[in-house]
């Protein structure tokens, strides 16, 4: 296991999240984590549990590998919670934006403010940089309703996902976002 890694953001310390840099020993619970966020879009299908276990280890994979190979530079999060791992977090600082990956928590760790205090974390790191956020969001996932509270726009429809963005209101207006 690789030891934490210090990155200053305050609210998810404050909420016990810790975070350290991916191995190739994590790839089980990467993708154990990958699945949970498929389970009830797989659930109507009439494939038994080897099966979809299959094609979510195959899809994992496939994700996996195209991140890596087109987000070479960025941050590969485990985040942790009292040494537990409770999800990822996906994180490339570009010269013109941060872009969010991917982010995405084990079901028992979801709608505990977790995601919300590691949101507001990275858009103030942006916004100290001057930069815009973005990420690919699927249109049914729960989590778009925290995206626009937060002040994510959709920049683009892709499909299934909507390219969202998010930008730092003008010099002192974001601090007072509650």
């Amino acid at each position: 296991m690789s030891p934490p890694v210090s990155l200053g953001w305050i609210r998810a310390a404050e909420v016990g999240l810790t975070f350290r840099r991916i191995t190739d020993a994590d790839l089980p619970v990467l993708a154990r984590i990958y699945a949970s966020t498929r389970a009830e879009e797989l659930a109507p299908v009439p494939w038994n549990e080897t099966e979809k276990a299959a094609f979510l280890d195959m899809q994992f994979r496939a994700q996996h590998a195209h991140y890596r190979q087109y987000y070479p530079e960025a941050d590969w999060l485990m985040t942790m919670r009292e040494n537990e791992n409770v999800g990822r977090l996906y994180l490339e600082r570009l010269p013109s934006q941060h872009r969010i990956i991917d982010i995405a928590f084990l079901p028992e760790y979801r709608s505990r403010g977790f995601g919300e205090a590691l949101l507001r974390d990275l858009l103030d790191e942006a916004a100290a940089a001057g930069k815009p956020v973005s990420i690919h969001v699927e249109k049914l996932n729960p989590a778009m309703r925290l995206y626009r509270r937060l002040g994510f726009v959709t920049e683009e429809d892709k499909g299934i996902y909507d390219l969202m963005r998010w930008t730092a209101p003008p010099s002192g207006a974001y601090e007072n976002i509650a």
